[in-house]
């Protein structure tokens, strides 16, 4: 029946469940803090929530939107740019809505990438990118980015590229380390991706939660906006991630690209949603400054109880996750730690063993989320205490 084949895609084999919902689960099962997967548990503005109600009532969106995003999105979404960082984007031609930053990135690798193409990419990275460039046939080459600064390399970075590199993958503010690529280290990449004619694809996601340093898309360096795919979504920035709405911004060539890719994976999503998010990116500054400033808070409430836990933390930039260092317990394996952490504590985290090709470059790390109340984190550090007993 099935002519002696494995039923998966052998481009798939090394994928199974995502370690999201594998410790999700977990935290469910044992009735743990889940301080693994990057949801927050309280509820984006009102303002928007009730954007979406409205939309619901009045009919908008109920329907197929058109498949491009619906209008008023795209508007804001090109507004969004220039309001923040002075890029110009023609909301008809150069902008795409997508179900979430994930379709967006699987979207752009499936249309630019051939088989036996070349994608370097930070590492530790997000699961999806390895899927994606697997799906497209290609290949990753991971630049590691090693503790305690997780500063990418960018002598090994030249020496990576090949004449089968077809795009470079970036990420930041950067999951799951927390690092802000400075303008010095964008320069040079920048630079690298002119001199040897290499496209730029960078997920934006936690662009509006930088506590150290400035966000700064590198689209908006010379030389670089023909060249780049700007990826970001609503879930971070507005405490929606289960409305997945994401989108795309690029030269037309490129959008067209990415839209020849995308009309076929969900073809077209969240449409009321979508009405809500044009709305939400219209807020004042007060919104993300607000935001931002409490989520750092929130960073430094679970820092100091990691720490005091025993941890050795390194702090984020960037993101609503913090990167620590179970070797002070005399551990080895993260993964093995994350699977018994539930048991031993009542907390569920993520090891970054997962992100990485070479596990051996991550094997004592695990990742912790902030993005949840205060009394949960209070609740998860005292929990923690109990290691060090």
């Amino acid at each position: 029946m099935t002519q002696g084949r494995p039923l998966l895609n052998r481009r798939l084999t090394e994928f199974g469940t995502t370690i999201f919902a594998e410790m999700s689960a977990l935290a469910v099962r044992t009735g743990s803090v889940n301080l693994g997967q990057g949801f927050p548990d309280t509820e984006g503005p009102e303002e928007v929530r009730e954007a979406a109600v409205r939309a619901l009532r009045e009919g908008k969106g109920n329907q197929y939107p058109p498949g491009p995003g619906i209008p008023e999105l795209r508007a804001a979404i090109s507004d969004h740019q220039q309001r923040f960082y002075g890029l110009s984007f023609d909301p008809d031609t150069e902008v795409l809505v997508t179900a979430g930053a994930t379709e967006a990135i699987a979207a752009t690798l499936l249309a630019l990438l051939e088989p036996d193409d070349e994608v370097i990419a930070f590492e530790p990275f997000y699961d999806s990118y390895a899927a994606c460039i697997a799906m497209a046939g290609a290949k990753r080459v991971p630049l590691t980015l090693r503790a305690p600064s997780f500063r990418p390399d960018l002598d090994e970075l030249r020496t990576k590229i090949t004449s089968r590199t077809r795009l470079l993958l970036l990420n930041t503010p950067h999951n799951p380390t927390g690092v802000v690529l400075t303008a010095d280290e964008q320069s040079a990449i920048a630079a690298l991706a002119i001199e040897h004619d290499l496209l730029v694809v960078t997920d934006e996601v936690y662009e509006h939660l930088v506590y150290e340093g400035t966000h700064r898309p590198i689209a908006a360096l010379p030389g670089m906006r023909e060249r780049t795919v700007t990826i970001s979504s609503a879930g971070k920035t507005f405490s929606f991630t289960g409305w997945k709405v994401g989108w795309v911004t690029a030269n037309g060539p490129l959008v067209s690209a990415v839209r020849t890719a995308k009309q076929y994976l969900t073809y077209v999503s969240a449409g009321p949603f979508q009405y809500a998010i044009a709305e939400a990116l219209r807020l004042p500054d007060s919104y993300f400054d607000g935001f931002r400033a409490d989520l750092r808070r929130k960073r430094d409430l679970l820092g100091d109880g990691l720490r005091a836990a025993g941890f050795e933390v390194y702090q984020p930039q960037g993101t609503y996750f913090i990167t620590t260092d179970i070797t002070p317990f005399g551990e080895k394996d993260a993964y093995a730690f994350c699977r018994a952490l539930p048991e031993r504590c009542g907390v569920v985290a993520i090891p970054n063993s997962v992100f990485y090709d070479d596990p051996d470059a991550g094997r004592s790390q695990v990742r912790f989320t902030f993005c949840k109340r205060d009394d949960v984190l209070r609740m998860a550090t005292d929990r923690l205490q109990r290691l060090a007993s």
